[in-house]
């Protein structure tokens, strides 16, 4: 008896321990394409929103540089606004979305009519609950 109760306790809590994960990776996913729509229809004020106050780009070895480059949140969010970057729908793909608490992870591909690019994108979820992106990591294919 207490092994069939043991074993039906482990099935509930392995259950709704995937369903939560499952849960929160929908979130992450809905987070990324909230970010990408606002991107797409130039919405600085929608992007501002949806990152984290230490988000940045981090560019390894883009636009033929030799070096790494890191552009902050401020700086990424003007260059929506004066529609620098931006303005363009795309495809995106959400994939490998891994969740760590408060903390995921995605490989996400933007594919628009002009470039197409791979970014390792990372999020934290705020003491709200809501996920906020932190990082983007991008190459272009």
């Amino acid at each position: 008896m207490k092994k069939t109760l043991l074993a039906g306790m482990l099935a509930i809590f392995t259950a709704s321990t995937a369903l939560s994960q499952n849960t929160e990776e929908k979130a992450v996913k809905l987070a990324i394409s909230n970010f990408a729509k606002a991107a797409d229809n130039s919405d600085a004020s929608a992007i501002a929103e949806l990152l984290d106050e230490n988000f940045r780009i981090v560019m390894n070895q883009l636009f033929g540089s030799k070096e790494v480059s890191i552009m902050p949140k401020a700086v990424y969010v003007e260059k929506i606004k004066t529609k620098e970057f931006g303005g363009e729908p795309r495809k995106v793909t959400v994939e490998n979305v891994m969740v760590n608490g408060n903390t995921a992870s995605a490989r996400v591909t933007y594919a628009g009519a002009k470039m197409t690019f791979v970014s390792l994108t990372t999020l934290v979820k705020n003491a709200d609950g809501q996920w906020k992106l932190v990082s983007e990591m991008p190459v272009i294919k």
